[in-house]
């Protein structure tokens, strides 16, 4: 498909999904209680915030500058920049039902087999840090050993399907070991979960295994292979599952920018993480619909 046609069914996905989420959490069928309704529906706001991330525009000034000008048959009542943005910003949770909407309808959230990471999320240079001001109490020192990084900011909890799909990103403390978020990146999930060794905690996979039913598997250090609990296809079926999550990772960090956000408080920070995490989740389902690899963004639209 082409641009247009891009946007054309990812506004009539939102369209959808924006009406279930009405249904189910507004009795009046409208999220205003009064005041001067916004010149765009928040359906056509969230397309464009979709789109705009797709075609990597990651910035407001730019995601708005280009629908404006390339998009205006398509979305005649776009004209203030600043009422564009609060306006979005405060659509997160519709964007958050949105995504768990989709995991449930593409049958993501019951793959028995879920692989976990983390990604590091850095809101500002390394040097700069002791003059943060805008996450003072929250952000926090951290250090990536897959990437031998150094930063200041979060972590990204990841959990995915088989698919690609992700179906639970928790915004995480960076200092504690990844270790010690085995249990929220686990939450409510009972099934085969893959991770890499910074996930290694016999006694927490254990629990985890006889209350929750959840098993996770990682690779073995060196002085761990002779009391191996695990088949060795399963470990190595296992590794390549963990593949997928890396993948998605990349795609997260390189295409969708999830470690460069610019904003100055919390609140705005996570708007801007779920709506690139939408932004993927909806690629991924248009892929699943149409039979294409689901993780292949770049082949979906005609550029």
């Amino acid at each position: 498909m082409d641009r247009d046609d891009f946007i054309i069914t990812v506004y009539c996905l939102v369209c959808e999904s924006y009406q279930a989420y009405l249904r189910r959490y507004c009795q009046h069928r409208t999220l205003r209680g009064g005041g001067f309704a916004p010149s765009l529906t928040d359906e056509e706001v969230i397309t464009i915030e979709i789109c705009g991330e797709y075609f990597k525009l990651h910035q407001d000034q730019d995601l708005f500058s280009y629908f404006h000008t390339h998009y205006r048959h398509f979305f005649p009542r776009l004209r203030e920049r600043t009422s564009f943005v609060r306006q979005a910003a405060a659509l997160w949770q519709a964007k958050s039902f949105m995504q768990r909407q989709l995991v449930q309808r593409s049958g993501a959230d019951r793959d028995p087999v879920q692989a976990i990471d983390t990604l590091p999320l850095p809101v500002c240079g390394y040097t700069r840090s002791g003059r943060d001001r805008c996450f003072r109490g929250e952000a926090d020192y951290g250090y990536c050993a897959a990437k031998k990084l150094a930063y200041y900011g979060f972590k990204l909890g990841l959990r995915i399907a088989r698919c690609g799909m992700i179906t639970h990103y928790p915004l995480l403390a960076a200092r504690p070991h990844d270790v010690k978020h085995l249990l929220t990146l686990v939450e409510g999930y009972a099934g085969l979960v893959p991770g890499d060794k910074g996930f290694i905690d016999p006694c927490g996979q254990a629990w985890l295994a006889v209350h929750q039913g959840a098993l996770v598997v990682t690779p073995l250090r060196r002085n761990m292979k002779a009391a191996d609990p695990h088949p060795v296809t399963l470990r190595r079926a296992c590794s390549q599952w963990r593949k997928k999550i890396e993948t998605v990772g990349s795609q997260l960090t390189e295409r969708f920018a999830v470690a460069r956000l610019r904003v100055h408080d919390l609140w705005h920070y996570q708007h801007r993480v779920i709506r690139k995490v939408l932004a993927h989740t909806v690629v991924v389902f248009l892929n699943l619909q149409q039979g294409r690899p689901p993780l292949d963004l770049d082949g979906l639209v005609s550029l």
